[in-house]
């Protein structure tokens, strides 16, 4: 990295400096009491509205919009109410009621997000107040409708670990064993040449050329040929993955890419045997009912010894990712580290082109687009499932994967963005933005889990029948105040569920009470210290015998 880069990560991040903002009146004030901000974050623009709480009814506040979010603090005296919406969360926003509307707070605007809120302010009438604040919403909640960057480009945050340095391609394949007598690493897509979606460090059998690659590659969609994802320590069986073979109407063969498979199935001397997982959205909705299942299945093939996979669904970075990284999560144990957690993420979805940009649509205005979906907040709602299931498995908590989520929206990193790595090194986004896992792992102990227990070689086969998932109130109604059982509509069903909203674990609400506990008990020795030190400070108050010099703190353990 660029040695201008690095002063992103020599301190810890700045939320307190004063933040300017012209106010509808013309007068320059500092809001520094009133908005939190980024380094980097400027205001835009602030107006009184009507906030349509779906829960308390209208409440009177005022809302400011920066570069970065829409902040909304209550005016009343009675309501504590503060909302704080990165603005690359929003993905629609729309009137709500005409010029000659009538009735009380029926004239305003209506924002949807990703993260499901759904926002509603009532403006007055006159004075063009809607228009504008639409116009200004519109213009940075899009801003590459706009010739606008997006926020990470000008987010100014520093941080004293570098996130970027997290994933090292050669050094994973390294810590499985790669390469070794049946695979090498090939560099044949360094300048990506042969494949622009995939990265450019990949993993082959020894056996095939680099013209072996490119003669297949012709026969695979995208060019994404098959390649090795993970290999077992053990019995050596591999998790390959590939996109679909252009086989087309007339159902077409490949001898090249037929003699690239049997060479992968051969590579393996304890078994001849190579298990295809087709994971197209029609085959799938008969052979892999919920996601789950799927991965569930691909690590007993690899963990028994009794195949290698190779799997693929229509381009290779969709459910294909979602079956690659689950599989290897529950047979890797490194995977359920943060760190390593972190290197799944970037290997099996970012490296190897997932299209966060399409999927998500940052910063892009076009909320119907075909290309959306949700299939990243598929996966890591099934980890969230596994967690629930092995709740000392993990070393991460629910708080990080949330954190991910949110920032998977948020436009505040560069870690999400764009479609490929190509487009990444083309943009120098390790040099011109700053990585999540630098928020992440500059404060690991928020996102750990008390009840963690490092376990090697131990593989997780969670149970994937709708009756044992759960739905995670915590990601999904946590805007909700007040939770109760309804139906609701999961996103690894196909319909509406009744679910019950889990009960606190009994031993991990004990654990939480104490974490506080001991967080009073720190607070309030240290409170004393500085009485003591105060004390010292004045011979008149000295104490007379070491004795005396100790507080006495009664603890409730």
């Amino acid at each position: 990295m660029a040695s201008a880069s690095k002063s992103k990560y020599n301190s810890h991040p700045l939320e307190n400096e004063s933040i300017n903002m012209v106010s509808q009146d013309g007068v320059s004030q500092d809001l520094s009491e009133n908005v939190p901000h980024l380094p980097g974050e400027r205001g835009i623009t602030d107006k009184e509205v009507i906030y349509i709480c779906p829960f308390n009814g209208p409440i009177k506040g005022r809302v400011y919009i920066t570069n970065y979010r829409l902040y909304l603090r209550s005016l009343e005296m009675d309501s504590a109410l503060i909302l704080d919406v990165p603005l690359g969360v929003i993905s629609r926003i729309e009137k709500m009621g005409g010029a000659t509307s009538r009735g009380e707070n029926s004239y305003g605007l209506d924002i949807t997000c990703k993260d499901l809120r759904n926002l509603r302010f009532a403006l007055k009438q006159e004075g063009h107040s809607r228009r504008d604040m639409f116009e200004i919403l519109t213009k940075h909640a899009f801003p590459l409708a706009h010739n606008l960057p997006l926020f990470a480009f000008e987010n100014e945050e520093k941080f004293n670990v570098d996130g970027w340095t997290v994933y090292n391609p050669v050094e994973e394949y390294r810590r499985q064993g790669l390469p070794n007598h049946h695979w090498r690493i090939t560099f044949i897509n360094k300048f990506y040449e042969l494949c622009d979606t995939y990265p450019a460090v990949l993993v082959v059998p020894y056996r095939a050329s680099d013209d072996d690659l490119r003669r297949v590659a012709t026969f695979r969609s995208r060019n994404r040929i098959p390649v090795l994802s993970w290999i077992h320590p053990e019995n050596k069986m591999v998790i390959m993955r590939c996109s679909q073979p252009l086989v087309g109407m007339s159902g077409k063969k490949n001898k090249d890419d037929e003699r690239y498979l049997d060479v992968i199935r051969e590579t393996n001397r304890q078994t001849s045997k190579l298990t295809i997982f087709d994971a197209r959205p029609s085959v799938n909705a008969v052979a892999n009912k919920l996601v789950l299942t799927g991965a569930i299945q691909v690590a007993d093939k690899v963990s028994s010894g009794k195949s290698s996979v190779l799997v693929h669904c229509s381009d290779g970075w969709d459910r294909t990712a979602q079956l690659t990284s689950l599989a290897m999560l529950m047979l890797d144990s490194f995977y359920r580290s943060i760190e390593g957690f972190e290197i799944l993420v970037q290997k099996e979805w970012i490296s190897f082109g997932h299209k966060f940009a399409s999927r998500i649509g940052h910063g892009d205005k076009n909320y119907a687009d075909a290309d959306r979906s949700p299939i990243f907040l598929q996966f890591i709602d099934c980890v969230w499932q596994m967690s629930k299931q092995f709740p000392t498995a993990f070393e991460f908590n629910e708080h990080f994967l949330i954190t991910i989520l949110d920032h998977l929206y948020s436009c505040r990193f560069g870690t999400f963005l764009f479609n490929c790595e190509l487009a990444r090194e083309r943009q120098k986004l390790t040099e011109r933005t700053v990585s999540v896992w630098s928020l992440i792992n500059s404060n690991k102990d928020k996102f750990k889990n008390p009840f963690y227990t490092k376990e090697i070689n131990r593989v997780l086969y969670p149970v994937a029948s709708m009756r044992h998932l759960e739905l995670w109130v915590n990601y999904y109604i946590r805007w909700n105040p007040r939770i109760k059982q309804q139906s609701v509509s999961h996103p690894l069903s196909h319909g509406l569920l009744l679910l019950s909203f889990r009960q606190p674990n009994p031993l991990e609400q004990r654990y939480m009470e104490l974490l506080a506990l001991h967080d009073d008990y720190i607070k309030r020795l240290e409170e004393l210290q500085v009485a003591n030190s105060t004390k010292l400070c004045d011979p008149s108050t000295s104490p007379s015998s070491p004795s005396e010099m100790m507080p006495h703190v009664q603890t409730h353990f």
